[in-house]
């Protein structure tokens, strides 16, 4: 099972500095760190997206997506993917009868 940590920062410029320092404390469960914002130099976004791998233990995870939700215009949401629940979804859709039409 992998778990991502994906964080939005609504006001990058005012939230980043403070969203950076949390990170950097909790560096060492920070496994894969992506970021995105729409735009480049003149045009840059004010809203960014996070996207972390995480490693260690669950506590920690949520007690870090607790702590860079308490900034203001971020959310933080924690996402756990299993590849064994992702077949069986898979297998859902899959087996679904197929309705004839009357045409």
């Amino acid at each position: 099972m992998k778990t991502i940590l994906l964080i939005l920062i609504g006001k990058r410029k005012q939230a980043a500095v403070q969203v950076q320092k949390i990170l950097t404390a909790w560096g060492c469960m920070i496994k894969t760190r992506l970021g995105i914002h729409a735009g480049v130099l003149e045009d840059c976004s004010e809203k960014g997206l996070l996207i972390l791998e995480l490693v260690g233990e669950r506590s920690k995870m949520e007690e870090l997506a607790r702590k860079v939700s308490l900034i203001k215009d971020v959310a933080a949401q924690l996402v756990d993917l299993d590849l064994l629940a992702a077949n069986k979804i898979e297998k859902k859709s899959t087996s679904k009868k197929k309705v004839k039409s009357s045409q």
